[in-house]
């Protein structure tokens, strides 16, 4: 969980630069670099394509798409502080529907500690409540169904190689977002092209290893290293970006790790 991460918080990096182009070119881009790795790897390995829990395969690609639209688009709505904020909801999400869908038991300690790492997720990225309005609801939305995603995809287990889980997952964006950014394609330039094709290799890693994560371990345990990435975010920000962290800011990146560590903690001994 945590290199996937990294990994995604360089195609954060990644679709901040390439601002100017619709979300679902993005999400094209993303899904098309990703292919380039799953079906060579599943033909090479003979894995059978088509999988065996195709339903719950289909349906986690399904949420999972519905997921990363809503939150590209709320990063043209609102700050990206505030859009990656929301989406950290998304591991209390997981925590609930794992409650309820695959009946995992959760300490009272633990939703202190998921409280208490969000707060340090406000602390490190913002809020800016000038406007508030549709791309609030989008950024919600999108934690919501990405929870979602973390329990179907410990559902699915190792029925499915890790690999068949990520492939559904992009061949359906691409088929989707290839028809829908037609009427809004902008044809890339120069570096561009490769800026838009490292969204896909980034987003791959960043979603076979989450998928590991989930397949090997309790939704409660893995989902909450979701927080890391802002983490990793910031640090590429200040590389790339040279953007600037107060005080309150790396106090929030130390809220975050503390409450992760002792969520671990917690699990291990129950």
């Amino acid at each position: 969980m945590i290199i996937s991460a990294l990994a995604f918080a360089m195609l954060n990096i990644g679709v901040k630069y390439l601002g100017k182009f619709n979300v679902y070119q993005i999400v094209f881009f993303r899904a098309l670099g990703s292919l380039f790795f799953t079906y060579p790897f599943l033909i090479k390995k003979k894995i059978p394509i088509v999988g065996n829990r195709v339903k719950l395969l289909l349906l986690r690609s399904v949420i999972g798409l519905i997921a990363m639209i809503l939150f590209f688009s709320s990063l043209k709505l609102l700050s990206t502080g505030s859009a990656v904020s929301i989406r950290y909801i998304a591991p209390i999400f997981a925590a609930v529907f794992a409650l309820f869908i695959l009946k995992e038991r959760i300490k009272p300690i633990q939703w202190l500690f998921f409280l208490t790492a969000f707060v340090g997720v406000l602390m490190l990225k913002g809020f800016d409540f000038s406007s508030f309005g549709l791309g609030y609801v989008f950024a919600l939305l999108s934690a919501i169904f990405t929870g979602l995603v973390f329990v179907l995809i410990r559902l699915i287990g190792n029925k499915d190689h890790p690999m068949v889980v990520v492939n559904y997952f992009m061949t359906l964006a691409f088929l989707v977002s290839g028809v829908l950014c037609i009427k809004y394609w902008i044809t890339p330039e120069g570096w561009e092209w490769l800026m838009l094709l490292s969204l896909g290799v980034s987003g791959y890693f960043g979603q076979i290893y989450m998928t590991k994560a989930m397949q090997q371990s309790e939704t409660r345990l893995v989902a909450p290293l979701k927080y890391i990435e802002v983490g990793f975010t910031m640090i590429a920000g200040v590389i790339w970006f040279h953007e600037g962290y107060t005080l309150l800011s790396v106090l929030g990146v130390i809220l975050i790790v503390i409450s992760l560590v002792l969520n671990v903690l917690v699990v291990k001994r129950s």
